[in-house]
C-alpha cells in the first residue's frame, strides 16, 4: 500500500533540466553596508576599459586601471576589496567573461582568488620570465641617481607582478645592481654594509 503513494517518475522527470542556482562565478561579497549603488558613470569607465582575453592585450596592466578607477569611490561598511569583486565582470567581455564564467557558481570568494586566477591565466609565462629576466639583471646606468634606479626597479617590479621574488631577494638584486660609487654611499648613510 506504500509502494502505490510513492510519486511515479517519468520520462520527462529525467528529461528535465534543473536551473542553476547561481550565474555567476564570483560570490557576492558579505560587507557591513545595507543599500549599495554604484554610479553609473563607475560602470562606464569600467567598461571604457574593457578586456577580452586576446594574447596583445597588457592584463596586468588592465588590473592595474581597473583598481585605479575602483579607488575612486567609498562606501561605507564596504571595503576596498569588495568593491573590486563586485565590479569586476563589468570589465571582461568576450573570451575573457566565458574564462570568468567558466568557474564553479559562486566559487570565487575574495578579490586576491579573481586576481591570482586572472593573472593566472591571461599574463603570459613568457612574459613572467621576461620580466624574472629584466629584475635579476637589473643594474644602475651611469647617470643614474638612486632614487631613479630604485624607481626604475620598483616599475620592474610592478610590471611582472608574478615574479615571486621575497623582499629579501629583491633588495639583494636592487644592491647588487648599483654602482660601486652608490653602494659606499648607501652604506656610509646607513652607518655599515
Amino acid at each position: 500500500m506504500a509502494d502505490e503513494h510513492q510519486q511515479r517518475v517519468t520520462l520527462e522527470d529525467y528529461s528535465s533540466s534543473s536551473v542553476p542556482h547561481f550565474f555567476t562565478s564570483i560570490a557576492r561579497p558579505e560587507v557591513q553596508a545595507h543599500n549599495i549603488n554604484y554610479p553609473h558613470s563607475l560602470i562606464h569607465l569600467i567598461q571604457g576599459n574593457l578586456f577580452q582575453g586576446l594574447p596583445n592585450e597588457d592584463s596586468y596592466a588592465h588590473l592595474s586601471t581597473f583598481i585605479e578607477i575602483c579607488n575612486t569611490i567609498k562606501i561605507a561598511g564596504m571595503p576596498d576589496k569588495a568593491i573590486r569583486l563586485s565590479l569586476f565582470s563589468f570589465s571582461l567581455v568576450e573570451e575573457a567573461k566565458r574564462w570568468l564564467h567558466s568557474f564553479k557558481g559562486n566559487s570565487l570568494k575574495t578579490w586576491e582568488e579573481v586576481d591570482e586566477k586572472f593573472l593566472k591565466k591571461y599574463f603570459l609565462e613568457s612574459k613572467t620570465m621576461e620580466g624574472k629576466a629584466a629584475i635579476s639583471s637589473f643594474h644602475q646606468f651611469p647617470d643614474e641617481s638612486l632614487s631613479e634606479a630604485l624607481e626604475r626597479f620598483r616599475g620592474l617590479l610592478r610590471n611582472t607582478s608574478t615574479h615571486g621574488f621575497s623582499e629579501p631577494i629583491q633588495l639583494n638584486m636592487f644592491m647588487d645592481g648599483l654602482r660601486p660609487q652608490t653602494k659606499k654611499l648607501l652604506d656610509a648613510s646607513t652607518g655599515g654594509k
